[in-house]
């Protein structure tokens, strides 16, 4: 389950959404609390930044939101993972999102798709520099 679980995390940061959640819905599935809700939460974000790539900003929106609140209580750090940065950047996805609305949504994906990560792109006035990624803490272990 472990060697699953940072498949997962690789295709997320690797922006392999799809895989992802299979990847993290056969993690969900088996497991029982407290992993489930965690393993959902990381599910949702995936799932969420899917939407995003087809341009269904409701799909992004809910799943953000949704995402974020399972991951509130495995803050700061969970599974060697930075939780709170993980929150962080999806927070602050969604909130540009929900200020630019659904009509923008095809000019974030533009952005986030053709901006380097060094630099910052202006929607409406959110700004943005690329999808979440999952930070491991200890990469040692």
């Amino acid at each position: 389950m472990i060697n699953e679980f940072w498949k997962g995390v690789n295709q997320f940061n690797q922006e392999e959404f799809y895989a992802c959640h299979d990847t993290f819905e056969a993690l969900w599935m088996e497991s029982v609390e407290p992993q489930k809700k965690f393993y959902q939460g990381i599910l949702q974000i995936a799932v969420a930044c899917y939407h995003l790539g087809n341009l269904n900003w409701r799909g992004t929106v809910i799943l953000l939101g949704e995402g974020i609140g399972r991951l509130r209580d495995y803050q700061p750090i969970h599974e060697s993972i930075d939780v709170t940065e993980l929150i962080t950047q999806s927070t602050d996805l969604l909130k540009m999102l929900q200020e630019v609305g659904a009509e923008q949504v095809a000019d974030v994906v533009q952005q986030l798709t053709t901006t380097s990560i060094d630099s910052i792109s202006e929607v409406g006035s959110g700004r943005i520099r690329r999808l979440p990624k999952i930070t491991r803490v200890n990469p040692d272990l």
